[in-house]
């Protein structure tokens, strides 16, 4: 049996979630602060949400390990470490979940597991959507030492993480909805059988006579190799015809006929 498609979109748009979101939370560069004073002009100082470090445009110079504890202390990054991790932890949970579902080597996918695992990496998207947007909504809020603040690489990795995410868990989530459908149709069949089994009349036809009398003849014959067989329903079976008794006084008549002259 081949992947149904919607399985497919899902598998392969979680992993790469996952990798961009793992990227955009490990790497330290959630905004880019320039126009330090006391520093180079082409310094850059890239603040992440675990480290910080500083940077120069003419050179490929990069000093890391950079603090400052009011950076550090503020909500929204320490909600973003916290946010960051468990949409990770899910996402993986949802990728192993959904690969016990699809089940490549068996010819029938599990679609209860498959949906499962859709809405797992449906809600890591969430998780990780949520401080990306809140940091990029403070983004010139939080207190830095330049006076020109841009949005660094990572804000931009994390939106299009959380989008594969939602694409991705939203195409298996669908596997929810075939399976509702295929026990519908399934439920729908066992009712039908069994009212056909309890009622067998209703298969059959009923054929009236001139007389009044009924008789049921199935719509399908199991066998052909019986003939159709006529019975007539005027006459009780096992019993002769009864014959009638004509009145000889019934042909004549006191008219005179040609033979009499």
């Amino acid at each position: 049996m081949r992947t149904p498609a919607v399985m497919i979109i899902g598998i392969v748009l979680a992993p790469c979630g996952l990798v961009l979101d793992l990227v955009s939370t490990v790497a330290p560069d959630w905004r880019e602060v320039r126009n330090i004073p006391n520093a180079a002009q082409d310094a850059v100082l890239q603040q992440g949400i675990w480290d910080i470090c500083q940077a120069f445009d003419t050179s490929s110079t990069l000093k890391c390990g950079q603090t400052d504890n009011d950076y550090f202390n503020q909500q929204v990054v320490t909600s973003a470490k916290g946010l960051m991790i468990a949409s990770l932890i899910v996402t993986v949970a949802g990728i192993v979940v959904t690969s016990l579902g699809i089940r490549c080597w068996e010819d029938t996918p599990n679609l209860l597991m498959t949906g499962l695992g859709g809405i797992l990496i449906f809600i890591s998207g969430i998780l990780c959507i949520i401080p990306i947007a809140w940091y990029t909504s403070l983004l010139n809020t939080i207190k830095a030492s330049g006076s020109n603040i841009r949005v660094g690489y990572c804000i931009v990795l994390g939106y299009i993480g959380s989008c594969f995410m939602f694409i991705g868990g939203g195409a298996l989530i669908i596997c929810l909805f075939q399976l509702c459908f295929k026990k519908k149709e399934q439920l729908t069949n066992s009712h039908s059988n069994k009212y056909y089994h309890n009622n067998p009349s209703s298969s059959r036809s009923i054929i009236k006579t001139v007389d009044g009398h009924e008789f049921t003849r199935p719509q399908q014959p199991t066998s052909l190799s019986r003939p159709f067989e006529v019975v007539d329903f005027t006459v009780p079976p096992g019993k002769p015809a009864p014959k009638k008794a004509v009145n000889i006084t019934d042909f004549t008549t006191n008219e005179p006929c040609d033979a009499d002259f």
